[in-house]
């Protein structure tokens, strides 16, 4: 079999050729697979380090050097220089649209087999630093993710790996990214799984488990024991505040609806902007008026998560630069409440006027303030709760219902924080908010446009192989066209004589499709030469029972054949025929995919 193929898959030097006899010869599939998923995990850990640091560079940069001595006035000139540096980059350099890191990432793994372009290895490791670090109002766990799938897809292709494997090395390079970005593992896991909606069976548990565990031994080895919150549970959940607790998983649903409501908005209004300069124009001076309005939205925004979780109010709004009284705390809930809303305004904007980032962590960041704010609420009417505590399952709570990922949200703020004690409100929260944002929106964020094209990958695996197979493969072209004017005696010889098929398609000058006709409606007419020169095509033309158009989805197609009960439909694009599809071929089609997806 590898002496089949190596003729025909091209090598890039002796030393993969070798690597790759070596592999036939001494390993299994599976211990294949098992090491890849250590090398991709070590890639995915790797780019997400370079991503922190560079970002991380640049925000020392302008820190050190500018912001202190002008201070609040360069908070609206530097997310500017940001998104102009960004637009020359993916214009001149890139020269491709980069694209949403998770959101790319699924279309590849539904509509083309997990094969990543190339340059989506480095595109997002130079635009989003430059991006976030100079304060666009996004995160980096997006394109951390797009950077480590890249990474995985080109692997799997490297070594010649089948398109199962090849999605099952994106999603374990999707947890990579994951661990090496929060240092949570199991978080991680449970990320690519929700997610991606990959099997969480043995074949794809072990490595995952390898990818993440690789990834989180690259972020120590850079950054030692830093973490993106520094935060210890202090304070154990209180059967007295389950209420409270209630009550902020409703208030988070809510306010997921909004944010997910204002980012599909502003997209929409942004799209309707025909040329990218223009939504760079107006995106980038709406972001810096923002920002120098709010400077707690500048960048990621981890200072005030850390901050409000540590109790450090004062410190977490020491930039608004407005002579207020912050010993006042209905002031400090107006500007806490404020923040959140216009996080939400100014991420999206970031993304529309051209930015490279994500929404992970400003999820995060608008659910620290909500929970802030509620917490704070309630102690200032005479309550008594933990503030760091509320703070925490606020994060929560948006993360599940924006991201429609409640697994995740639990594991990852128990991990990250230390707050396993506070599994019973995490659930809880998380559980109200995910089924309060699902009511009112069906499809997170990243799956939305996805959903809309019925190209989204979900637990259901019949759903799954549908939408995987290819129409362009299913298309039958050996039929042969009449057109409505042509004689029965030419139709015989022209077409009848010489196909296999007793179906003809009626098509016109155009190619256009205008109906069939069936051999069974001619076989009485056949042998009457007398006939031949009298009717025309036109006589025994029927319309269709069913049309297949180009752009319908093949679970679409399996519909029309049902409800028609035929066993040939034409197909349309354009208005302009283009061949029949059987259900015999779709049904072996379906057969082999699903072998292919679930083996």
């Amino acid at each position: 079999m590898f002496y089949q193929q190596k003729t025909k898959m091209p090598t890039k030097n002796k030393f993969l050729k070798q690597i790759l006899l070596w592999r036939y010869k001494f390993i299994s599939e599976r211990q294949f697979v098992y090491a890849l998923s250590i090398l991709v995990g070590l890639l995915a850990g790797l780019g997400t380090a370079v991503l922190k640091n560079l970002t991380f560079f640049i925000e020392n940069v302008i820190e050190g050097k500018f912001i202190k001595d002008f201070h609040y006035s360069l908070y609206f000139i530097f997310p500017i220089i940001g998104l102009v540096l960004v637009y020359y980059i993916k214009k001149k350099i890139i020269k491709k649209e980069i694209g949403h890191g998770i959101s790319t990432t699924l279309h590849a793994v539904s509509k083309r087999n997990g094969i990543i372009e190339k340059y989506k290895m480095y595109a997002s490791l130079i635009t989003a630093p430059i991006t976030v670090g100079f304060g666009g109002s996004a995160g980096l766990q997006g394109p951390a993710v797009s950077t480590g799938a890249a990474l995985g897809s080109y692997v799997a292709q490297l070594f010649h790996m089948n398109a199962k494997t090849r999605m099952l090395l994106i999603g374990c390079a999707t947890a990579g990214a994951m661990s090496s970005m929060f240092k949570a593992p199991v978080a991680a896991i449970i990320f690519a799984v929700e997610i991606f909606s990959l099997d969480l069976a043995f074949a794809s548990l072990v490595p995952l488990l390898l990818a993440s565990v690789s990834a989180v031994i690259t972020s120590y080895f850079f950054f030692e024991k830093d973490a993106l919150f520094g935060f210890e549970l202090v304070d154990a959940f209180q059967i007295k505040d389950i209420l409270y607790y209630v009550i902020l998983g409703f208030g988070t649903g809510v306010a997921s609806v909004y944010f997910s409501k204002i980012y599909f908005k502003i997209t929409n209004f942004f799209k309707r902007i025909k040329k990218p300069i223009h939504k760079l124009i107006i995106g980038g001076f709406a972001i810096g008026i923002m920002l120098y309005l709010i400077p707690p939205l500048y960048g990621e925004g981890y200072g005030l998560i850390n901050n409000l979780l540590n109790g450090n109010t004062a410190e977490a709004l020491k930039d608004i630069p407005y002579k207020v009284d912050l010993t006042n705390i209905w002031i400090v809930i107006g500007f806490l409440f404020l923040i959140a809303i216009f996080k939400a305004i100014a991420m999206t904007t970031t993304f529309a006027a051209g930015g490279v980032g994500g929404i992970f962590i400003p999820t995060l960041f608008m659910g620290s303030a909500l929970g802030n704010v509620f917490a704070k609420v309630i102690n200032t009417l005479g309550g008594n709760v933990s503030e760091s505590n509320f703070t925490l399952i606020g994060m929560t709570g948006l993360m599940a219902g924006v991201l429609h990922a409640p697994l995740t949200a639990i594991f990852l703020i128990a991990e990250i924080t230390g707050g396993y004690e506070l599994f019973v409100p995490l659930m809880l929260v998380a559980a109200i908010s995910f089924a309060f944002t699902k009511y009112f929106i069906a499809n997170s964020i990243y799956t939305t446009e996805l959903a809309a094209k019925g190209e989204l990958i979900t637990h259901n695996k019949d759903k799954n192989v549908l939408m995987m197979m290819k129409i362009d493969r299913l298309i039958e072209k050996n039929f042969k066209a009449v057109n409505p004017d042509m004689l029965l005696g030419e139709m015989l010889t022209k077409a009848v004589a010489k196909s296999t098929r007793n179906i003809f398609p009626v098509i016109n000058k155009e190619k256009q499709f205008l109906g069939i006709v069936l051999l069974d409606d001619i076989r009485s007419f056949m042998f009457d030469t007398e006939m031949y020169n009298s009717i025309t095509v036109e006589t025994f033309m029927k319309s269709a029972p069913e049309i297949i158009f180009y752009d319908d989805s093949v679970e679409e197609i399996m519909r029309k054949f049902k409800t028609s009960d035929a066993w040939n439909l034409p197909v349309i694009k354009d208005e302009k025929y283009l061949g029949f599809i059987s259900k015999s071929k779709l049904l072996t089609a379906y057969r082999n995919k699903l072998i292919e997806v679930t083996s």
